[in-house]
Parts: structure tokens; sequence; C-alpha cells
């Protein structure tokens, strides 16, 4: 099962927008969210909260693919995020999802002890490869027990 069939199998608000897990590599991820009318705003483009999902899921997957293998002795969760919304988003969006820290030095972190925090970037871009949307979010690797 690929990450992407994982998180839309898992997580319900993935499916719900029928979002699409294009690339999936711990250098990167991407995801798109189809034009979908029922998720449109006033103005006939995709909705903020619909971005916002759209971007924490690429993130999501990032972090999987990055962090997968660390899954028995710890649990990813979202700290943070922070979302700016640069221009008007219309018709399909696809966002781009890449690691803001090495991940061997979060997984060393990991390694002496710590509980380590790590930024993803997101770009959504519309079809003509226009940035609408800048996101960040915070993670955290939460060792178990």
């Amino acid at each position: 099962m690929s990450i992407g069939e994982m998180l839309a199998a898992t997580v319900p608000m993935a499916r719900t927008l029928n979002l699409e897990f294009l690339e999936t590599t711990p250098e990167r991820a991407v995801v798109s969210l189809p034009d979908q009318s029922e998720y449109h705003n006033h103005v006939g483009g995709p909705h903020a909260g619909a971005m916002f999902t759209l971007g924490e899921s690429a993130s999501g997957a990032i972090v999987l693919a990055a962090f997968g293998d660390q899954l028995s002795r710890a649990v990813p969760l979202a700290v943070s995020a922070e979302i700016a919304y640069k221009k008007l988003a219309m018709g399909a969006v696809t966002a781009t999802a890449t690691l803001g820290r090495p991940a061997v030095e979060v997984v060393a972190e990991l390694d002496a002890g710590g509980r380590p925090e790590f930024p993803v970037a997101i770009a959504i871009q519309r079809a003509d490869g226009a940035v609408t949307g800048e996101m960040t979010v915070l993670w955290t690797l939460r060792p178990n027990g």
C-alpha cells in the first residue's frame, strides 16, 4: 500500500476532498485537490479550508515517507501550522511539500532521547504554475511511552 493510499484509508478528510497523492518520497510530496464545486468559496475557487487540508495532507505524506521507519518508537504530530493565501486559486490546485530540516538530523535528535521538531514547507499552485498559497506545518516526533 502506498503512503497516499494509506492516508486516504486512515484520514477521512483526505477521502472526502478526493485528494490525489501524485508523488510521495522522503524528499518531497505532491498532492492535488481536484476542482470540485461542492468545495468552492464565494468566488468560485477552492475554499480556504480545503486548501489548508491539501497542504496539511502533503506535509503528512512527506513526514510518513521520511520517518515511516520510526513509527514503532515515535508518533508524528502536527504542532502548529501557518498559511498565507497569495493569489486567487481557481480550478485544481497542487501542494508540494518539502522538509525544512534534514531527516538524519531529526532522527539523531530522537536517538539522543529528544522530541525533535521540524518544519515542512508547502507551496500551493494552480495549473498555470502561479503560487496561490504558502504554508508551513511544524511537526514533532513524540517518543512512545
